[in-house]
């Protein structure tokens, strides 16, 4: 009986090529690799592609943008690298490659593991603490330099220095660099510079460089005199990705020596320009100063002279004329007023003085006796026309006068007229008064009214 055939899996191309990646990917997650760089390429994307090779074999590379960003020299064909990277399959092409993550020269490993190992001791000892940076002076009066005597690093400082800050005097120290009597070297320029000259601030700056050539500045010798140092030290060594110890014990670091130059050296034309402002507000100032100076010294010139004695005095004597001159009218308004009323008073005594009063009341009296006379006179003459007249009348009526005719009054007992003969009674005393003498008699007989009269 014939076998069975066994069923078959059929894959994609990128089905395989994807198992493969995976495989190769588990198998050998990170990877360092030695070899020699070739075909070394930079597109505008910004990723590096490169061959990695040596004498037998060879592996395509990509390093991306974002990794790649920080690696500096920039690396060419020949060079000799180590690096770490991602082994994977490039499944478009099937081809087997290293994703690079890290890359460095060729023997710089240990030389970054000691710069590491010496970094975290001298910084747990406190030595890069930050309370331990000095400020830097913002004008300074002298500046040393620490450099190679024939670098372009010097010129390049001495250029800024000279363009930006022409006013401070630069006293170079130089020494080298690189190599093995680099650092001491370094050491003696940081203690014996500030004592050879009068120099504020010091730059240890070089160029740029690989690690090897840097090393002098990962000297511990070199970190501990930095900060031993008399005046600030400003690091300026290699490129801006370079970091050395020395940038770390520094007071500032500075990406470049052009930068550290900058940073100790204000721009002399930013400094004029704020010297030019400085000065306009200080003469705006002084000039408002001086306005308020004058407006305060009028006003004290203007007090002093009402306080002054003479001014005072003059003020006064004016006051005192006036005084006097109102005194003067106010004496001589009322002297005339006294003089008025002195003279309404005169008359008033004189209208009422005795001799004229006596000499009006004399000619009043007078005239009153006179007028009294005349009307005496004629009361008289009307008085004794009435009284003869009233004489005549009284004569007429007297009853005397009546008797002198013959008649008589008789008087009852009470001395009254008896004018009726009914009031009378027989035998009832009677006096008759006669114009000359009284009789006394006796009532013999009444008659009644009307009847006859007859002798009895």
């Amino acid at each position: 009986m014939p076998a069975t055939p066994a069923p078959r899996t059929v894959y994609q191309v990128s089905e395989l090529a994807e198992i493969v990646r995976a495989l190769v990917e588990d198998a050998l997650p990170r990877v360092w690799v030695q070899g020699e760089l070739s075909n070394f390429s930079r597109p505008a994307s910004g990723h590096w592609y490169f061959t990695l090779k040596d004498t037998r074999a060879q592996l395509r590379c990509a390093m991306f943008k974002g990794a790649n960003f920080h690696v500096r020299p920039i690396p060419k064909d020949g060079d000799a690298v180590l690096l770490r990277a991602q082994l994977s399959v490039y499944t478009a092409r099937g081809d087997l490659q290293l994703i690079v993550e890290h890359l460095e020269p060729a023997g710089e490993g240990a030389l970054l593991r000691a710069f590491e190992e010496l970094k975290r001791r001298l910084a747990a000892e406190g030595l890069f603490d930050e309370h331990l940076k000095r400020e830097l002076p913002k004008l300074p009066r002298a500046i040393g330099l620490i450099t190679s005597g024939s670098g372009a690093a010097l010129h390049d400082m001495r250029s800024t220095l000279a363009r930006r800050y022409p006013l401070a005097p630069v006293y170079l120290y130089a020494v080298p660099v690189q190599g093995a009597e680099a650092p001491p070297a370094i050491v003696r320029a940081l203690q014996e510079l500030p004592r050879r000259a009068p120099v504020e601030v010091i730059l240890l700056a070089r160029g740029g460089g690989s690690l090897e050539d840097l090393w002098a500045f990962n000297d511990e010798r070199v970190a501990r005199a930095i900060r031993a140092c008399a005046v600030p030290v400003i690091s300026g060594v290699g490129h801006e990705v370079d970091v050395t110890i020395a940038d770390f014990a520094a007071d500032l670091r500075a990406p470049t020596p052009t930068a550290a130059a900058e940073r100790v050296a204000p721009d002399i034309a930013d400094f004029l320009l704020r010297l030019r402002r400085d000065e306009d507000r200080s003469r705006l100032a002084q000039r408002r100063r001086l306005q308020q100076l004058a407006q305060r010294s009028d006003e004290l010139q203007r007090r002093l002279l009402r306080q002054h004695p003479g001014r005072r005095l003059q003020e006064r004597s004016a006051r005192l004329r006036e005084l006097q001159s109102r005194l003067l009218r106010a004496q001589g308004r009322l002297l005339k007023d006294q003089d008025g009323r002195l003279s309404r008073q005169l008359m008033q005594l004189r209208a009422q003085a005795p001799a004229l009063r006596l000499r009006e009341e004399g000619q009043g009296l007078a005239q009153l006796t006179q007028r009294l006379r005349l009307a005496l006179a004629r009361k008289l003459s009307q008085a004794q026309t009435q009284l003869a007249a009233h004489s005549a009348q009284l004569g007429s009526l007297n009853p005397r006068a009546v008797l002198q005719r013959g008649y008589a009054i008789a008087l009852d007992e009470s001395g009254q007229a008896v004018t009726d003969a009914a009031q009378l009674r027989a035998d009832q005393p009677l006096a008759l008064l006669l114009a000359r003498g009284r009789v006394q008699t006796r009532v013999e007989h009444i008659a009644p009214e009307g009847s006859q009269d007859h002798e009895g």
